[in-house]
């Protein structure tokens, strides 16, 4: 069938690194080649038109086997496009001091956008270039604070109270342990367990391990606020390298709140069960309670894991028995008095 009996093929097309699309037909690669040069006032010679989502050159085989309404990318000589990916690479290219125009032609880009591979990339890339992280007070970045009492006034404070929460959580379930033992032997396990209080109490729960403010032997983030997961517990890395920054966005405080502090010696199954059996079995050793609060309350057994690298099946792991009674002080000798000549 000749091309004059064809219909018209209809395109949107746009310029390299132009967002602002138009509409063109035409029955022939060449005639829509020469109406996009025409409209955008570029040369014919050394033109050439590719395919928006994977940089494929359109040509006369090819030209009928392209959808209607396939977007289209007009280059001139020496211009190149890699697909829909070059548009993120641009973005990329600017990531460390997004601007507004970058901002908005991720918007423009997401708002005509279909697919959804594409979709997610783009508004995750949104998302990203949006973060307003080395804000700090509620006044400088209202949104994060969304749905939170008023009372949090910085960011740092509301991650230290959400980390404190998931220590206090941790001593509860400890004392609830007390009902493993008969009377005698629960009275010393609340003893033991008044002393780890009072051990975090000083440390104010190891709140400071979400604070990026605090020293870095003491916080589980780099300084502007990013955590990594750290793995499965019975590997040494996170295979996917997790990452997230709760400091940059409503969304990602909230998704943080799923990553998991998990006990690599589990604290309910294992840790909390052997102090009880020590208490009890005790015999005049004194436990030593600072080894099981390590376990229990601090990054020595502690993983900061994304949810998906929460594994919930048994460890099979145990506490160290050499570590569970102090060792027994060793008297001083005395040293035999000097004889006077």
């Amino acid at each position: 069938m000749s091309a004059v009996l064809q219909k018209l093929k209809r395109f949107k097309l746009r310029a390299l690194h132009n967002q602002k699309k138009f509409g063109v037909a035409g029955r022939s690669c060449e005639e829509v080649l020469r109406k996009a040069c025409l409209h955008l006032q570029l040369p014919v010679p050394g033109s050439r038109l590719c395919l928006y989502e994977d940089g494929t050159e359109l040509t006369g085989d090819y030209f009928w086997s392209v959808p209607d309404d396939s977007e289209l990318v007009l280059l001139t000589a020496g211009q190149t496009w890699q697909g829909y990916a070059s548009d993120i690479s641009r973005f990329l290219s600017v990531f460390q001091e997004p601007h507004a125009e970058l901002i908005q032609a991720a918007r423009q880009l997401l708002s005509d956008e279909r697919a959804p591979l594409r979709q997610k990339l783009l508004a995750d890339l949104l998302g990203t270039v949006s973060e307003n992280i080395a804000a700090e007070t509620r006044a400088e970045d209202a949104p994060w604070f969304e749905g939170l009492e008023s009372r949090f006034r910085n960011k740092s404070g509301y991650l230290r109270y959400s980390c404190e929460s998931r220590i206090r959580s941790y001593l509860r379930e400890v004392t609830s342990g007390a009902s493993l033992l008969v009377t005698e032997a629960r009275e010393e396990y609340l003893r033991v367990v008044g002393a780890m209080c009072q051990k975090l109490q000083a440390a104010r729960y190891n709140s400071s391990y979400f604070d990026r403010g605090a020293k870095a032997s003491r916080r589980l983030c780099t300084p502007e606020g990013w955590f990594s997961c750290q793995g499965p517990f019975d590997v040494d890395d996170c295979a996917s390298r997790h990452s997230i920054n709760p400091y940059s966005n409503r969304e990602s405080r909230v998704l943080f709140s799923t990553w998991n502090l998990d006990h690599v010696i589990e604290k309910k199954r294992t840790v909390v069960p052997t102090l009880a059996a020590a208490i009890h079995g005790a015999e005049g050793r004194e436990v030593d309670w600072e080894y099981f609060y390590r376990l229990l309350f601090t990054s020595e057994n502690l993983k900061l894991v994304h949810i998906a690298c929460h594994k919930k099946t048994t460890h099979r792991l145990h506490c160290d028995p050499s570590r569970i009674y102090r060792a027994p002080a060793v008297p001083r000798r005395k040293r035999p008095a000097r004889q006077r000549p």
